[in-house]
């Protein structure tokens, strides 16, 4: 019979508040709480705090405390140079993977955990978890929210506000409540970078 802790893996029913989660999940929250602190000249202690914090962490990677997590890290794999700005939220209750070079707008929340709609079952605190997988030179919005068990293919762009409850395909731009691709990136995008602003020849 598996354990709480083991079922936070397995996308079974469990309950997070079991004592052997909670007391190694405080130990995480205490590192996230160390860096969250730390000054922004402090770009050593940072990088060794996130070494530390999270499952596995890329080179030239870069988050712009406050950093929120409910393991700290703990159970996310973040690729190289991965950018992301204030106020990311990690619910990494399990694992959640990002792609080399993707960057992160303000306010992102990504989160695994998910609780029933039976109330009975919220009432007890039950949860489950299932794994985010987001790809490769990604750019995720301002305010995007993406849930539990979503893939989101490389190189595609999740606009500002969006709710990502389904799959997203690569090479994508995708928008909106529920969040749907809105379009393939195409040949204008290697043209113009912003409205009618031309990306320049020397950039190309």
């Amino acid at each position: 019979m598996s354990t709480m802790k083991e079922k936070m893996h397995t996308g079974e029913l469990y309950l997070p508040n079991d004592k052997s989660i909670l007391a190694e999940q405080e130990q995480c929250l205490e590192k996230l709480y160390e860096f969250n602190n730390t000054r922004p000249s402090e770009h050593e202690k940072r990088k060794k705090l996130l070494r530390e914090m999270f499952a596995e962490i890329g080179e030239n990677c870069y988050i712009e405390p406050p950093f929120h997590a409910n393991w700290g890290g703990r159970h996310v794999y973040f690729g190289s140079n991965v950018y992301a700005n204030f106020g990311l939220t990690t619910v990494d209750d399990t694992h959640i993977y990002v792609g080399d070079c993707t960057m992160f707008g303000p306010n992102v929340i990504v989160a695994s955990a998910g609780h029933p709609i039976c109330p009975e079952l919220r009432e007890k605190a039950y949860q489950y978890n299932f794994p985010v997988h987001i790809g490769k030179n990604c750019w995720i919005g301002a305010g995007a929210v993406i849930v539990p068990g979503v893939s989101i293919g490389d190189n595609t762009v999740i606009g500002a506000g969006s709710i990502v409850t389904k799959d997203i395909p690569a090479n994508s731009v995708a928008v909106g409540n529920p969040c749907r691709v809105l379009r393939e990136i195409n040949e204008h995008d290697y043209e113009y970078y912003f409205k009618d602003r031309k990306i320049p020849e020397d950039l190309k």
